[in-house]
């Protein structure tokens, strides 16, 4: 049968693995056609499959997509003029949901639904300005006749299920040489890993980094009996012009057009001709590719076309139009060609354009920036308009917007309406390359530096495109956002970012409201950045604004003249103050009784523009006081008695407030000054409607009808600021809520001074403050009436309060307990009562939209709260649960969670492991999902708590028992490294003292607790256990790590430890036996150190002997650990000392490869002077596989590097 007008039936593969599937089931082969048209560039197969006459093709090798598929018909076409069907059969990456559950080696069928196409071109649409890309939509569908045997074959398969096992399984049985890529792989290998887990950009296989950890996978069903294994779906496919390896794209196609399937060539085929697209799933379009099924998922879709082959009767086919002969159709294949490529011209690949949005969402999420725009439009809200126009006409503002590299410090007393000038600046300024952020007292988070660092980083990434690939570098280099960057390098990356941008903006306000224990870095900082952009390209304009405090002032003078300060007088700013102050008589509805009186309302003007003194916040105080006077004489009578300054005005707001409400409003008062974080208004209503002194505590009755009613108890003391936030429910990401602010920082600092009243300075003192929220925390928990089975979130709507309550109540309390009897008095009935506790913990997401948990039965036994006390330092609850007969010995269940040892009992009322997931210290980070076994002496000794230790040790606790002492090395008290911080190193000693030295389990004892002290770098405590006779060279074991102490101290950079160990015998090349354990991404301290760039640990340690080219573990030797973060420096000295530069493996690139895909210039530059093969090809397998170093510093978008190795001779 070579007579190539006897074919009606086209068979088309992408893949020579598809094409082995599919000449293996034709019933018959024929010999090669005889004469093929002179452009045709296709390899053939001819052959019969029933009686029909199949001619099948494959495209060009390493040839891919919608234009290779196109031009292979139309060669097919132009030899086989016959052709009236076309069946493109292959693999395809699956899109599996909750409607469809698609599994490895199932089939997808292109069918039409709901009157649409059946393929998807999402790389092919019009782009419009201001606008995201927009995919032109649905192509057509086959053909009836098609579409007809579709469903015949498939009310068979419903009848008599299908056949492929015996249909493959017979294939292998005759040529067992495909049995190996082409059987069934095990199901265990079939795995599904969520969106968020993203595989990292090393070749190393997905078993071996991803694993098969519950908390990364979604869990899925065993098929039964019952169900067809594989399955076949019918529906959607979406075809486009590159892979789809990401996840989060994925999922938005299946959400928003319910796509089955991903692949490279339907599109090129379905528009042009009456087509089916058949495939087989092999992946599921995410980053977790592999080969392992793509031979069975190729022979399954194979089998599927045989079968409907089979369903068709050749008259169906010869009845059909030969597509030869549709007219225009060969034209049109021309014109096909031709739009494809134009259209991935126009649309610079579409899948950028869909994953660049998703990618900028992972860098935040990763960058974790504190969003400053709520703040700018609190003071926007504020501002009178026109107010400020005398700065932006100054010749010093000026001079600051247009002098390179240029400062200027705005500094006024507190309320002379810094924030809102602030506000103008940044309204004034062009929004490209502005950056901005605001120090906020009334948010703890955002009086750190590094979350100014991280806001300003993040929006110049977001704003500057040139600028992003800095970023970029540092998200890859820090395993595609899997690990956070330490500050030192996000400030580099910053500083390199600014460097790339042509000319940047940065406002930064009220620096006095930085944490003092960072100020001096804030300030360090300032300086650094000017003078590096006076001693380079980059122009950058810094503002801030702040007040005149000694240690701001002293660092400014360094580096910035007088002409650079403006100081905010009442000569400046009076012409504001006034515009203000006849706006709120004339124009606002505060003064409307005075409309008619003008000789009274420019009584009212005169007089506070009189006094103001340059004091906005003052004069916004009297005003709020004022409005309250609703005759002449008490507004007169209050004219004449205005109070002279900020703390004057507090005091009569608050011996204004009636004795009704004086209470509640100390109460809300205390939460808003000492809270970590912002109070939303219907939290506050419920602090407001707790009796801790009455019965019951709480009932919802006692609430406020009407919540704005809460700013009466407080005026000007309070404001509301609507925000923006976070959705608890899965149907919404953001939801609008309010939150309480302290009005300015000055009301925080007049309540938390001594220049109160003494009848309420005693209220506002921490420890009496926090025993009163503690009280109110826990009296709310305990009176809440909840059943059994409650979801959690209809929990979160009734009681608001409860959240804040879980979370904060034990912070709030540790500061109190021993001195406060009420608290310990609720404390103990919170322990008391069964109904308050919970065993059952920490098993879900508080975003999870899968399934909402719900209150479970309670539980709880005496030694589970003994641990829980003992870890978060409640030393009179510890001594309770003592004397109430708690085993101090008895080894307790605790699940790691979001911090290192977050005890599985839950405390709450009735409630919610649920929001639990993140501890009462919701600040602390550690593994996930881990569970172990321990004491209450570890958890003690984990919390840094010298006096609960010492009173466990006292009431029996057996310091053999666990291992107290990794667990001090933890502690999870402030202060890395510094014994000074807590008691960790006095713990320690304590435990020493009671430790028996010659104890069986000594060994593995101290072993442990070095390990932990080296890695958590608390030098006096490896000195102490060195001295105790702990042996340098003992293996550490864990769930994840088996290593030495030598190894994981020099990736913190602790030299003093290092140094130590060394002088105390430890084998510098020391590694764990068992390298290919999945904690040991690396096994030698010089890898640690060179990957951690610490360069003078690794001439401490090269010059101690150890061995340049040691691998183990699977990220590669020293040399190439150094090259991909860019530490150059380290480079060149690993080189130096006989370091091999072309040291790579099927895991690992070589050191050029690898800092050319990071883009690190430097170092690239180093490893070519030093003879860096420029053109060598990765080996191994994976995204990486057979590239270049050019190739990946282009598939990164690194030009600069890119350029540079062209200069070098790259030509690959």
């Amino acid at each position: 049968m070579s007579n190539c007008g006897s074919y009606s039936v086209g068979w088309v593969c992408a893949l020579d693995t598809e094409y082995v599937a599919a000449r293996c089931m034709l019933d018959e082969k024929y010999d090669g056609p005889e004469v093929l048209s002179t452009n045709d560039n296709n390899n053939y197969t001819l052959g019969r499959i029933k009686q029909h006459h199949v001619v099948i093709a494959v495209l060009p090798d390493g040839q891919y997509g919608t234009t290779s598929a196109t031009a292979v018909l139309k060669d097919m076409l132009h030899s086989f003029p016959n052709i009236r069907t076309c069946l493109m059969v292959g693999i395809g990456g699956g899109a599996p949901s909750q409607k469809h559950d698609i599994r490895f080696g199932d089939i997808v069928v292109s069918a039409p639904r709901d009157g649409g196409g059946s393929v998807f071109q999402y790389d092919f649409g019009k782009t419009t300005q201001g606008q995201p890309f927009q995919p032109k939509g649905y192509l057509s569908p086959p053909p009836v006749f098609l579409r007809t045997a579709i469903n015949g074959l498939k009310t068979k398969y419903e009848e008599e299920g299908h056949r492929f096992e015996d249909t493959i399984n017979g294939i292998l049985q005759k040529n067992r040489r495909l049995q190996r890529k082409y059987k069934r792989p095990d199901p265990s290998t079939d795995r599904l890993y969520k969106s968020d887990v993203i595989h990292p950009p090393d070749e190393t296989e997905c078993a071996t980094c991803c694993g098969d950890d519950p908390s990364k996978l979604i869990s899925r069903p065993e098929r039964n009996e019952d169900e067809d294994d594989p399955a076949i779906h019918y529906g959607l496919i979406a075809s486009a012009n590159q892979l789809m390896k990401d996840a989060s794209v994925r999922d938005r196609l299946i959400a928003e057009n319910d796509v089955l399937c991903f692949e490279m060539e339907a599109a090129g085929l379905m528009s042009q001709f009456p087509c089916l697209i058949i495939r087989g799933i092999c992946d599921y379009s995410d980053s977790h590719k592999n080969k392992e099924w793509q031979g069975y998922a190729a022979m399954t879709a194979a089998a599927y076309a045989k079968d409907l082959l089979y369903e068709i009767a050749p008259t169906k086919i010869e009845a059909e139009r030969k597509i030869a002969d549709i007219p225009g159709v060969l034209s049109s294949i021309e014109s096909k060609l031709r739009d494809i490529q134009t259209s991935s011209e126009t649309t610079s690949n579409t899948i950028e354009h869909l994953s660049s949005d998703h990618h900028q969402e992972k860098i935040k999420r990763w960058i974790s920036p504190l969003e400053s725009s709520t703040n700018l439009d609190k003071a926007l809200r504020k501002r009178h308009e026109g107010s400020g126009l005398w700065l932006l006409e100054d010749e010093r503002f000026r001079t600051w917007k247009t002098e390179r590299c240029s400062f200027l410090w705005l500094e006024g007393s507190p309320g002379a309406g810094k924030t809102i000038l602030c506000s103008t600046i940044i309204d004034n300024l062009s929004p490209q390359n502005l950056l901005y952020y605001y120090y906020d007292f009334n948010d703890l988070k955002k009086q750190q530096f590094e979350s100014m660092i991280r806001a300003l980083t993040y929006q110049l990434y977001y704003k500057c495109h040139k600028a992003s690939t800095q970023l970029d570098s540092l998200f890859s280099s820090c395993i595609n956002g899997l690990e956070q960057p330490v500050l030192k390098k996000l400030i580099q990356a910053f500083s390199d970012m600014l460097a790339q941008a042509e000319e940047t903006w940065i406002v930064l306000d009220a620096l006095d409201e930085c944490n003092k224990g960072c100020r001096d870095e804030l300030l360090t900082w300032m300086s650094e950045i000017l003078n590096q952009a006076t001693n380079s390209n980059t122009n950058v304009h810094l503002l801030v604004t702040s007040r005149p405090e000694e240690d701001i002032k002293s660092a400014i003078t360094q580096f910035a003249d007088a002409n650079c300060r403006v100081s905010l007088q009442s000569s400046l700013t009076a012409d504001d103050i006034g515009a203000y102050v006849r706006w709120r008589v004339r124009d606002s509805d505060d003064f409307r009784r005075w409309k008619t009186h003008p000789d009274v309302q420019g009584e009212i003007e005169s007089i506070l523009i009189t006094k103001a003194d340059g004091m906005f916040r003052w004069v916004a105080c009297q005003l709020d006081v004022l409005k309250e006077c609703l005759d002449y004489r008490r507004l007169s009578k209050a004219l004449v008695s205005l109070p002279e300054t900020l703390d004057e005005t507090y005091s009569r707001i608050l011996n204004g407030i009636s004795k009704e409400y004086i209470r509640d409003t100390i109460k809300l008062l205390q939460f808003l000054v000492y809270s970590e974080r912002p109070i939303y208004i219907e939290e506050a209503v419920d602090i407001i409607a707790v009796d801790t002194e009455g019965s019951p505590y709480f009932d919802p009755k006692y609430r406020m009808p009407n919540q704005s009613d809460i700013l009466r108890c407080c005026a000007s003391l309070v404001i509301a600021v609507p925000v923006m936030r976070p959705s608890f429910h899965p149907r919404a990401k953001f939801a609008r809520r309010t939150e309480l602010h302290l009005a300015h920082f000055s009301v925080k600092e007049y309540l938390m001074s001594d220049r109160l009243k003494d009848d309420l300075v005693q209220n506002f003192r921490e420890t009496c403050a926090k025993a009163s929220m503690a009280k109110t925390c826990l009296a709310y928990l305990l009176d809440l009436q909840l059943e059994i089975g409650t979801p959690a979130l209809m929990i979160g709507d009734a009681f608001p309060l409860v959240t804040y309550c879980i979370r904060c109540w034990v912070g709030l309390a540790v500061v109190a307990e021993r001195l406060d009897e009420a608290l310990q008095y609720f404390i103990r009935r919170l322990f008391d009562d069964r109904r308050c506790f919970f065993e059952d913990g920490y098993h879900t997401s508080v975003w999870s939209t899968e399934w909402m948990p719900k209150i479970s039965e309670p539980s709880g036994t005496l030694e589970s709260k003994l641990c829980f006390a003992s870890w978060n330092g409640l030393t009179n609850a510890v001594k309770y649960l003592i004397d109430q007969g708690a085993d101090v010995n008895r080894v307790v269940e605790y699940h790691r969670k979001d911090s290192p040892f977050a005890i599985g009992t839950v405390i709450g009322a009735q409630i919610i492991t649920h929001w639990m997931s993140v501890g009462p210290r919701a600040d602390l980070r550690g593994l996930r999902g881990e569970t172990r076994l321990m004491t209450a002496l570890e958890a003690a000794a984990e919390n840094g708590s010298y006096e609960i230790v010492e009173l466990l040790l006292q009431s029996g606790a057996d310091v053999h028992i666990g291992n107290a002492f990794s667990c001090a090395c933890q502690c999870k008290c402030q202060g890395h490294g510094d014994r000074k911080s807590c008691g960790r190193y006095e713990i320690v000693e304590l435990l020493l003292a009671n430790y028996d030295i010659e104890s069986k389990d000594k060994s593995s004892i101290l072993a442990s607790a070095l390990f932990e002290a080296a890695r958590t770098g608390h030098s006096d405590i490896v000195e102490l256990l060195l001295a105790k006779s702990a042996d340098a060279n003992a293996e550490a074991h864990g769930a994840a790590y088996q290593s030495h102490p030598i190894t994981v101290a020099p990736l913190g950079g602790y030299y003093r430890i290092v140094e130590a160990l060394l002088a105390n015998g430890a084998a510098v090349d020391m590694g764990p036996r068992d390298v290919n354990m999945r904690g040991n991404r690396m096994a030698s301290a010089l890898q640690w150190a060179s990957a951690g760039g610490h360069y003078e640990i690794v001439r401490l340690l090269l010059a101690n002997g150890a061995d340049v080219n040691a691998k183990g573990g699977h990220l590669g030797s020293a040399l190439q650990l150094a090259a991909g973060p860019g530490h150059h420096e380290i480079v060149e000295l690993l080189l130096a000392h006989g370091a091999d530069i072309e040291a790579r493996d099927d895991r690992s690139p070589s050191a050029l490869q690898s800092a050319s895909g990071f883009g690190q210039y430097e170092t690239v530059r180093v490893l070519l002077e030093n003879g860096a093969n420029v053109n060598a090809r990765i080996s191994g397998r994976g995204s990486w596989s057979n590239m270049t170093a050019l190739q990946l510093a282009l598939e990164r978008i690194q030009y600069r590097v890119a350029d540079l190795l062209v200069a070098h001779g790259a030509n690959e």
